[in-house]
């Protein structure tokens, strides 16, 4: 066990290393300059010159990836071009609505992918298994852009249930805050139930043909016992694996759910970063979102012995 928790952080360090390189230097080779942008265009050459060495822009990339290195290894993601403050702290406060967000949307997911993929499975081929296979389908190819746009419209413009967009107020309820995350959440959560429900279809299929399946019948069973104590306890692997990857896709991905309600969550703060060529904003919130899933894809690893006692030996 501990050869493989060391294998496995020796594997999350390198591929640490691979992003921050990546995100440096894809950085760099962006088209724009983010003390032009701040400054804008009535700046003198003197006062762009001015700037770069105060954010230490004129140093060589080497010498800046260097520096960026060494502040990451003491915690420090540096400080924002434009919002004048660290990006450890910008992150923070942008965190709450992305992390509830996620929580809900995955929550929403694995109830009704998992009993979906279920019933699919053990109705396989007819007519409830073909419904399902086809909202399936049908879900993954919905963009969530217009998801959100048709939910928006009917549930917050026409019965006005829902608010349209926002996070509340400063200082509002968290019940409020929840409110304005119901609409996102469903769009997300939704859309992503989808993929849990293929997966949860293909691996119950797959374990439902084993011959203690068969064994458990003939033993007088029921069906239920059958299904949830015997084949979807040796199934939980794959779907344990694809739930945890749709919680870092939810962390990392849902910039395009958060642009059109208007959350001031992590994906907004990455947009408008990347607009503003803000460096260290764009690399300190890349940087933490691979880590974000480097970290659950561990935790999804270790959960696996808790699920299947098997992956122990």
């Amino acid at each position: 066990m501990l050869k493989f928790l060391f294998s496995r952080l020796a594997g999350m360090l390198a591929v640490m290393s691979l992003v921050g390189v990546i995100v440096f230097g894809l950085t760099r080779v962006a088209a724009g300059d983010p003390v032009s942008v701040l400054l804008g265009d009535q700046a003198t050459p003197a006062d762009v010159e001015r700037a770069k060495v105060r954010y230490g822009l004129d140093q060589p990339v080497a010498v800046q990836f260097a520096v960026w290195v060494g502040q990451v290894a003491r915690g420090d993601l540096g400080d924002s071009i434009f919002l004048q403050r660290p990006v450890t702290q910008a992150l923070l406060e942008r965190a709450e609505p992305t992390l509830w967000l996620a929580f809900l949307a995955v929550a929403l997911a694995a109830l009704i992918g998992v009993p979906a993929g279920i019933a699919s499975a053990v109705f396989r081929g007819g007519p409830l298994d073909q419904f399902l296979s086809t909202v399936a389908m049908l879900g993954a190819s919905i963009p969530s852009f217009w998801l959100g746009l048709l939910m928006m419209q009917a549930f917050a413009v026409s019965l006005g249930w829902f608010p349209v967009s926002g996070y509340g107020e400063p200082g509002a309820a968290l019940a409020e805050r929840l409110r304005h995350l119901v609409l996102p959440a469903a769009v997300l959560g939704l859309l992503n139930s989808t993929l849990v429900l293929r997966f949860t279809r293909a691996a119950m299929m797959e374990v439902m043909t084993e011959d203690y399946i068969r064994t458990a019948r003939s033993k007088g069973l029921g069906e239920t016992v059958v299904v949830l104590k015997h084949a979807l306890r040796n199934a939980l692997v794959p779907i344990v694996t694809v739930i945890g990857l749709t919680v870092a896709l939810m962390i990392g991905g849902a910039v395009v759910t958060e642009t059109v309600f208007g959350l001031p969550g992590v994906g907004s703060l990455v947009v408008n970063a990347v607009m503003r060529r803000d460096y260290p904003v764009i690399q300190g919130a890349l940087l933490v979102v691979a880590g974000l899933y480097v970290l659950i894809n561990f935790l999804v690893d270790l959960l696996y012995a808790v699920v299947d006692p098997r992956v122990r030996l």
